[in-house]
């Protein structure tokens, strides 16, 4: 027996088990059934949730099922899905439930990676661009393979062209079918001609020609000879194109017998007018049969189902559908009216006629059934018998009214306010009809049954002033008030005062004053009373009742009489929409009540003047010396009529006494002016170094200087003189301008230049000077110095719409449109801006649009005469001579005075004595026309 060592024996008895960790899972107990149990009182399952179930007993199929769910789980989990950066491509925890702690996490990790991605997105184009580019050139496209080859192509001769060969020619054809036999068929030309000497019109069927003809060898073609007639043949076959021609043609040179408009109108006809979904119409009609079924007595469901039937084209179900609910419900006078209007006009009436039966009582049915009349004197028939049913209806009797003539109106009227004594309507209308004293009592008896309404004690005022009652109209409007408020009216003074401007519109002029008179203090405060007076006076003139507004102006006057506010407003109004003779009234009044006022003087004095009274305003200005001793402007205005009507000598002894008396810079000014005008230049040079000493801060006294001395070409001396000026007057940009403009007069742009610059650091951010320093630069040739500083002024100064004005036009043409959009965003409501834009369209030949914007400027600032003066030259050029009339006299009310062109003719003294319409005129001569 052989030697067993101890320790196999050990081994041998020992299990394989023993000293092995557990399994995954494992559970002691649970192979032998030794499992936990739960009972009534236990909270939860004995067994942890994290513990393998056991599923030795579970079917095949679910036992199947969980292996395959452990193989992909594992294949998410293995070796070959898990990367070292990553970690595993499946998801570890798919099992888990997903809650909004993950949703936010997610949401967290998707940002991030969005931010990732926009850092790279510029660099990963740019890297997708460049090995797109590089494929392209390793694996070029057959067209660039070609593209020197079609470049040769031009060598081509058009003969080699028209050699080549078509694509599937015989070759090709050959070659697909070598089988196929080509037959050409013989024209009759041939079959025709003199086939072996002999003039032949038949071919023997039997013989091989008759083979080459399509169709010969069917039956019946032959002769009874068994040939074949050509002339037959041919004539058959004309009249069959014959036929086909005359389908689609007629008898006029290859025209079209369809109608393309009836075609089409046919084709409309076929067409449903509904272009929704089938099955929407189907669910509404079973909804709307549904409600009918329910509701039968529901009027509503029976016209929605009607109209839901018209819409889809079936007109005849939606007849039916729709008499049927009028006979269910007969009382519904929406469905009968609904019934009429789908029915044609000859069974309408019929169907209105029976509604009329059912419901005798209702004003709608009889209205559509007079309307479905064509006859008046049927339409009146059924407006009687409708009045026989319901007398009192307004609308009926106001209907049946305006079909009669006025003597039959008038009997009808008498009845009708018997029967509907409470219409004001009605009692007005017949009031119309009457005379004069039955008018009187028709409103009387009115007043009596309709004590409440202002409309009738208006009308008995406006009676009253048509038949020359002037008296009475007051009258009537006070006792108006009072019954009114006696009755428990409330006086609505708005109301009033609108029933004052339609007094006016009609004509009754007394009647409205009497209104405004009346109403205007009613309900507003007494410290109220001015600004209120003055704000309806605005209304009305705005509504155009101007005699409502000089009424409101006349009563706060008497309230007001020492308001020379209200004395100025009145005047401006009585200006623009008075006579002469009520604007010198009024003036007169004004200047009784408030002589130290000078502006109502010097109005009434320019008035007499404008008027060619020259005495009269020679006399109005003395009166206001009177009133108002060592008045400047009274002054100046003596002074104004005296030159302009050529009486130099009176106007100097005016202003020397002026001086005298009232040495103020504006009078010492107009002094030297005089004098410089009338050319007697070395007094007004006096004049102004005396002025100057005395008020050396009076920038306009060094302006005169400086520009008299140009004038006489002392150049260095005018320098000097702006110079000086310009030390005392740092501030005044004329003074600049001046002075630079001389400088570039005399070729030193280098000085000018430094004189705007100067200029700008004392006066920051004025579009002015850097305008100057701009044009300088365009004057010099400088085109691009000139667009450095545009951008440089635009940003100092980005709301001026001189400078966006120049800078349109500095642009070439095709970028001036954009850049007049970017002005308008910044200066959408500047005048200079909108001139460049109407300038704009001119240089587009853009004329209605052209006239319209250069409207909205002169509207927006009627006081800047370049626009006036672009304006009628464009109306010169494209306007008739109507529209350059009238913006002719616009101008001239308007009276512009500033403008860049327009001051440059103006303040020139050679045209000190132009007037505004002469002024107009010569600054349109000197105005280039937009390119």
């Amino acid at each position: 027996m052989a030697h067993i060592p101890a320790t196999s024996l050990g081994s041998k008895s020992k299990k394989h088990f023993l000293g092995v960790p557990a399994p995954l899972g494992y559970v002691a107990g649970v192979g032998r059934g030794a499992t936990g149990f739960t009972t009534r009182s236990d909270i939860g399952p004995a067994r942890d949730a994290n513990d393998v179930s056991d599923d030795r007993h579970a079917p095949p199929a679910a036992k199947r099922k969980k292996k395959e769910e452990e193989e992909e789980d594992d294949e998410d989990l293995n070796d070959s899905n898990y990367d070292e950066f990553s970690g595993y491509s499946g998801s570890l925890f798919s099992k888990d439930p997903y809650d909004k702690d993950d949703a936010e996490a997610d949401a967290i990790y998707e940002s991030i990676d969005k931010r990732m991605d926009e850092k790279r997105k510029e660099y990963r184009e740019k890297r997708l661009k460049e090995d797109l580019e590089r494929y392209r050139q390793e694996r070029p496209k057959i067209q660039q393979q070609f593209s020197d080859l079609k470049r040769n192509l031009i060598a081509v001769s058009e003969d080699e062209w028209a050699n080549l060969p078509e694509v599937g020619d015989s070759r090709n054809k050959k070659q697909r079918n070598p089988r196929a036999e080509k037959f050409t068929p013989l024209p009759d030309s041939v079959l025709s001609r003199n086939l072996g000497g002999e003039t032949a019109s038949t071919i023997d069927g039997r013989s091989g020609l008759a083979s080459m003809i399509p169709g010969v060898s069917t039956p019946g073609m032959l002769t009874p000879s068994g040939d074949l007639d050509l002339r037959k043949i041919g004539q058959a076959r004309n009249t069959l194109m014959n036929v086909k021609l005359s389908q689609v043609s007629d008898s006029v040179a290859g025209q079209t017998v369809v109608d393309p408009k009836g075609y089409l109108t046919d084709l409309q006809s076929m067409i449903p007018t509904y272009g929704g979904d089938i099955n929407d119409i189907k669910k509404a009609r079973l909804l709307l049969k549904s409600v009918r079924e329910t509701n039968p007595n529901h009027p509503p469901a029976w016209i929605a189902s009607a109209r839901l039937e018209e819409v889809t084209g079936k007109v005849q179900m939606a007849r039916n559908l729709i008499m049927r609910g009028c006979e269910v419900n007969p009382l519904s006078e929406d469905l009968w009216l609904e019934a009429a209007r789908l029915q044609p006009p000859d069974t309408a009436k019929g169907v209105i006629a029976q509604a009329a039966r059912h419901i005798p009582t209702s004003v709608r049915i009889w209205i559509k059934a007079a309307d479905l009349e064509t006859e008046v004197k049927a339409r009146r028939r059924v407006f009687r018998k409708a009045l026989e049913h319901i007398p009192n209806s307004v609308r009926l009797w106001k209907a049946a009214v305006e079909l009669e003539n006025p003597e039959d109106a008038k009997i009808l009227l008498s009845r009708a306010v018997e029967c509907c004594n409470t219409s004001v309507e009605l009692w007005l209308a017949l009031a119309r009809l009457e005379t004069y004293e039955n008018a009187r009592k028709v409103l009387n008896k009115a007043r009596e049954n309709i004590p409440t309404d202002r409309q009738i004690w208006t009308t008995a005022a406006k009676l009253e002033e048509a038949n020359g009652n002037i008296h009475m109209v007051e009258k009537i409007v006070d006792r108006a008030l009072s019954s009114l408020s006696a009755n428990g009216v409330e006086i609505n003074r708005d109301q009033w005062l609108q029933e004052a401007m339609e007094a006016e519109k009609s004509g009754a002029i007394k009647c409205c004053q009497a209104i405004v008179k009346a109403v205007i203090s009613v309900g507003v405060e007494e410290e109220d009373r001015k600004q209120t007076w003055i704000d309806d006076a605005d209304h009305c003139a705005k509504e155009g009742a101007f005699e409502c507004a000089r009424a409101v102006y006349n009563f706060a006057l008497s309230e007001f009489p020492s308001k020379k506010s209200i004395w100025l407003r009145a005047a401006y109004f009585e200006k623009n929409h008075g006579s002469r003779e009520s604007l010198e009234a009024l003036l007169q009044k004004a200047v009784a009540h408030c002589p130290k006022s000078e502006v109502l003087w010097l109005m009434g004095a320019k008035s007499k003047w404008l008027a060619g009274d020259v005495p009269a305003a020679r006399g109005i200005l003395s009166l206001a010396f009177q009133a108002n001793p060592n008045s400047e402007d009274i002054w100046l205005a003596a002074v104004k009529l005296e030159s302009e009507n050529s009486e130099f000598e009176r106007a100097r002894r005016l202003l020397a006494k002026a001086r005298a008396s009232a040495p103020t810079p504006r009078v010492m000014m107009k002094s030297a002016k005089l004098e410089w005008a009338l050319n007697n230049l070395e007094d007004a040079l006096s004049l102004l170094d005396d002025a100057v000493k005395v008020f050396p801060d009076f920038a306009k006294l060094w302006m005169m200087k400086g520009q008299i001395e140009e004038q006489r070409n002392l150049l260095e001396r005018a320098v000097d003189s702006y110079n000086s000026g310009l030390k005392k007057c740092p501030n005044s940009i004329p003074l600049w301008l001046l002075l630079s403009s001389l400088e570039e007069k005399r070729k030193l742009l280098t000085k000018a230049r430094s004189v705007l610059e100067r200029g700008r650091l004392k006066n920051p951010k004025n579009p002015i000077l850097w305008l100057a320093a701009i044009r300088i630069e365009i004057h010099g040739g400088f085109k691009d110095m000139a667009n450095t500083l545009m951008a440089r002024a635009l940003q100092d100064c980005p709301n001026a719409g001189e400078l966006w004005a120049e800078a349109i036009f500095l642009e070439p043409r095709p970028q001036r449109k954009t850049k007049s959009v970017d002005a308008l965003k910044k200066c959408e409501h500047d005048p200079h801006v909108l001139l460049a834009v109407s300038k704009l369209f001119w240089s587009e030949r853009k004329i209605q649009k052209c006239r319209d914007w250069f409207n909205r400027t002169i509207k927006i600032d009627p006081d800047f005469g370049d626009a006036w003066a672009y304006f009628y030259k464009f109306e010169l050029q494209h306007g008739t001579e109507q529209q350059q009339k009238e913006l002719l006299d616009r101008c001239v009310t308007a009276e512009p005075k500033h403008g860049e062109e327009w001051c440059r003719v103006s303040k020139d003294i050679a045209n000190w004595c132009f007037k505004t319409d002469e002024v107009l005129k010569a600054v349109v001569k000197i105005l280039p026309t937009p390119i």
